[in-house]
């Protein structure tokens, strides 16, 4: 991804691995202040990925699969490893994924920093050709609502929602993006119009519950969203107040997409009642940053994640193609 930061022009990736650590932008002081810390050791990555220093489905899996070498470097048993970092955040199939197959390569005799140099490879290589693919749908001056932060930071590189909306940008179309804010932790606002502000795009944030109304005024020609989890019927689990927007697209008659390499695809779940819905800290919603926003006495409810039904689904934009919920298959998007 572009980044430029003291007047430098950098081209980076949201993680890597360097000098037996990992070294992640630190995700929780964008957009005001840009770094990086450095993990040390499978509790590090997996504090890391507690914390939102590291989020986004793919950017936790790629995380993993650094963990998991870093395992191997000290000396851990694997299997702890592995516990360890599935234990983190349980909705990011991604994550599973990532560290299922480090357990493999290390099962087949294979150097674990080479595995996961090819997995995260792999994984930029796959939001690329989702740029490619997710380009096509996406006409001259359109209007786009995204949600939440599925660019470069959640995704090692190029993004899914973001990468058919760089894309386009890249190829010369005048489109303009509506960033919901996203609430509790607002990485519409602090990530996704960072990425945008990087990239040169425009753009507008806007409160998450003014969605609908822009959509009902006619200002928003389609929706492209990521994607946590996907079920193998097409239901997926995605940030919170996914499934408003969704609602609200296709009373609106407005496509509505979500976008996500086959990484993301859990074909063991047949829907998406299924997926393990994580609820996080209630202070996240209770204080935004350091400034408490309701009563002392007041308790909060935190689900970070929501699932919204395939029926929704204009389509699903993959590196194999652009699939409706009913033409999914397995062997297909392998």
């Amino acid at each position: 991804m572009k980044v430029i930061h003291d007047g430098r022009e950098m081209d980076i990736r949201a993680l890597w691995y360097q000098n037996e650590s990992i070294r992640f932008i630190d995700q929780k002081i964008l957009p005001h202040r840009f770094g990086y810390l450095d993990a040390l050791s499978v509790e590090d990555v997996a504090m890391f990925i507690e914390d939102m220093t590291v989020r986004g489905a793919p950017s936790i899996g790629a995380a993993g699969a650094y963990g998991m070498a870093l395992a191997e470097i000290t000396g851990m048993n694997l299997e702890h490893a592995a516990q360890r970092l599935k234990r983190t955040r349980p909705t990011a199939f991604d994550l599973f994924f990532a560290v299922d197959r480090m357990l493999a390569a290390a099962n087949e005799g294979q150097d674990l920093i080479d595995a996961a140099d090819s997995y995260v490879d792999e994984i930029a290589e796959k939001c690329r050709l989702i740029g490619e693919q997710g380009n096509a749908i996406i006409p001259e001056g359109a209007r786009i609502l995204t949600h939440c932060n599925a660019g470069a930071l959640a995704t090692i590189d190029y993004g899914t929602a973001l990468a058919p909306i760089r894309a386009a940008h890249n190829a010369g179309k005048k489109i303009h993006v509506f960033v919901d804010e996203t609430r509790p932790r607002l990485q519409g606002a602090a990530l996704t119009s960072w990425e945008l502000v990087q990239e040169g795009i425009p753009h507008d944030v806007i409160p998450d519950n003014a969605a609908g109304h822009l959509m009902q005024r006619g200002e928003i020609d389609l929706c492209i969203v990521g994607a946590d989890r996907i079920s193998a019927s097409g239901d997926f689990a995605n940030k919170i107040g996914t499934y408003e927007k969704a609602v609200c697209a296709k009373e609106s008659n407005i496509p509505f997409y979500t976008a996500a390499p086959v990484s993301t695809f859990d074909f063991s779940l047949t829907d998406g009642f299924d997926i393990p819905i994580e609820e996080r800290d209630q202070d996240e919603v209770r204080y935004v940053g350091s400034e408490l926003v309701c009563p002392e006495e007041a308790s909060a409810r935190n689900p970070a994640f929501d699932m919204t039904p395939a029926k929704f689904l204009t389509g699903i934009i993959t590196e194999a193609g652009i699939f409706k919920p009913g033409e999914l298959d397995q062997e297909k998007l392998q």
